[in-house]
């Protein structure tokens, strides 16, 4: 179904509990993680740090959990290839507050395209491109300019703090997506006409993480 952007709410992560270790990752459809005691709940939004480049600084919506373990929802782990078996030890963190960001008049992002490398052969006359990965990816949010709400406050803390924060979208449709980087917030406002705005780019970790519903 073709969706519209308009009515998307936004929001950042303000307050993260403390890490729990993760032991082991599951090879599976869907991760299941190995814990220290922890008391996550099935829609828990969580931070994944692993030795799997594929799987670290992503954001996961909690499938189900007990005392010591927990499910990524929608997460394929079947690939040892991509997801060498023993590979994902690392750690979880809990995103415990999101403060919402409203008035967003833009929401964009750059780069993540595939790239190419181009090779030439001495017994072929045409040049071959082969897959070289994709480009660094960014989010750039321009946002009415209101620093009375709290956002201004949470972005220019993790920005000071060079901290890794989420960012969250929920679609009209209820759709939530996930981003995960190093904000840039920029209090310094854009006075040329209209409504006054800041800018705060997000310098994405790893790829977003979405879900249907």
């Amino acid at each position: 179904m073709i969706q519209l952007p308009k009515g998307t709410t936004y929001a950042v992560a303000s307050a993260y509990l403390a890490l729990i270790a993760v032991s082991a990752a599951s090879n599976a459809s869907e991760c299941v993680l190995t814990t220290a005691t922890n008391t996550y709940q099935a829609g828990d939004v969580v931070e994944f740090t692993s030795g799997w480049t594929r799987a670290n600084l992503r954001v996961f919506r909690v499938k189900a959990a007990g005392a010591t373990s927990v499910t990524l929802e929608g997460f394929d782990t079947t690939s040892t290839k991509i997801f060498p078996v023993g590979g994902g030890v690392g750690s979880l963190r809990k995103i415990s507050a999101w403060t919402p960001i409203p008035y967003m008049k833009a929401f964009e992002v750059s780069g993540g395209d595939p790239k190419y490398a181009t090779e030439t052969f001495i017994d072929y006359p045409d040049e071959i491109q082969l897959p070289d990965g994709f480009s660094a990816a960014s989010v750039s949010m321009t946002i009415a300019d209101d620093p009375s709400l709290p956002h201004h406050a949470v972005l220019q803390a993790a920005t000071d703090a060079q901290a890794v924060t989420a960012v969250r979208a929920i679609l009209p449709s209820g759709a939530p997506l996930f981003y995960n980087g190093f904000p840039g917030f920029n209090p310094n406002p854009t006075m040329s006409g209209g409504a006054m705005t800041v800018k705060c780019g997000l310098a994405l970790q790893g790829r977003v993480v979405r879900y249907a519903s």
